[in-house]
């Protein structure tokens, strides 16, 4: 091919879709064709123009994907044409506090691709060798491509410290809280979703979730039931609302962790005294390691995630726009995955 169609943010509010010629992978690089890539939270912060401060624009987002490698560049080993790869997108110095202390995922220079520099939105992407994670042959390119968001409820799941037998409260159902629930349960928890969206908590219970609706339902009640009036062990954050915070502390028994998971754009009150009272802790979560990537892979390629169940609508990647709005509008929306192969409707792949 020697034009690539490309998604480009290149303002507030304001995508725009056209070819361009790629160049072949430099040293260390390897090109990939993306054959899905996942629209999140992010996305629509970077659509929104909230990190225009993070951006070079003209700039190409996306980072949850999954795709087929096209060619290697020099010095590249392991990597063939037409391997499977989802692509963990993070690229660290190597050198600062936190890298030399081992936790390269939290870099105090960190780049994130999809953000920082060009992400998965377009037919060719030049990637680091080292940030491939290879996909299993019979694993669906479409399934693969919610690798990433389920790296971020491993990843969670166990800075939380999850317990089989413990008590655990998820406060927002979309996709990252829907995942967090699924591993928590694969973990051993009992576990329960706190949700105000009537077609996220039907696909809970779809899942065989218990969901609750904090807008109708008695939670306090509720919680002093399922827990004996104990309080649950561990709640997460992930619905990035004030009120999700105060449902995630209030949830809380003696000595119970919770775990910030949803990006908070601006400072928020906190009981405080609840944290003395009870001796909670607060945990923060953020991206993932390498040892997530590959348990989120297993946890897809073995049905433990169904990820397939959280998938909405696949829209051809010339229609991104359509697809962002779809997003932002859709109480009925889940995942939305952009197919790289169709260019539109109505295309064969």
């Amino acid at each position: 091919m020697n034009t690539s169609l490309a998604v480009r943010y290149v303002g507030a509010r304001t995508l725009a879709t056209g070819y361009w010629r790629p160049s072949p992978p430099g040293p260390g690089e390897v090109e990939v064709a993306p054959a899905y890539v996942g629209i999140c939270g992010t996305d629509l912060h970077i659509l929104h123009g909230d990190m225009d401060a993070r951006l070079t624009t003209p700039t190409v987002p996306g980072h949850e994907m999954s795709g087929l490698v096209l060619s290697v560049g020099p010095d590249v080993e392991g990597w063939r044409p037409g391997d499977a790869v989802t692509v963990m997108p993070l690229r660290w110095d190597g050198t600062c506090p936190a890298c030399l202390a081992g936790n390269h995922h939290v870099c105090h220079h960190l780049d994130f691709l999809g953000i920082d520099s060009p992400g998965a939105m377009q037919q060719r992407w030049n990637v680091p060798a080292a940030a491939l994670v290879r996909l299993p042959d019979d694993l669906p390119l479409d399934r693969a491509a919610l690798v990433e968001p389920t790296a971020v409820a491993v990843h969670d799941v166990a800075r939380a410290g999850v317990r089989k037998d413990e008590r655990v409260v998820v406060v927002g159902g979309g996709p990252v809280g829907t995942l967090i629930a699924l591993v928590a349960r694969f973990n051993g928890a009992d576990v329960r979703l706190l949700e105000p969206g009537d077609h996220r908590r039907r696909i809970a219970g779809d899942l065989g979730l218990t969901a609750w609706d904090p807008g109708t339902d008695d939670i306090p009640r509720l919680m002093d039931q399922w827990t004996g009036e104990a309080g649950a062990d561990v709640a997460f954050e992930v619905s990035g609302a004030a009120a999700g915070v105060d449902s995630a502390v209030a949830a809380l028994g003696v000595r119970g962790r919770l775990c910030l998971v949803a990006i908070h754009a601006r400072p928020r009150e906190v009981d405080l005294h609840r944290f003395f009272w009870r001796e909670l802790t607060l945990i923060g979560a953020r991206l993932y390691t390498r040892d997530d990537f590959e348990k989120a892979v297993a946890l897809i390629a073995d049905g433990t995630v169904p990820a397939y169940r959280l998938i909405s609508a696949v829209v051809p990647l010339a229609e991104a726009s359509a697809a962002f709005e779809a997003l932002e509008n859709g109480a009925s929306v889940m995942k939305v995955l952009l197919d790289c192969d169709t260019e539109s409707r109505g295309e064969s792949a």
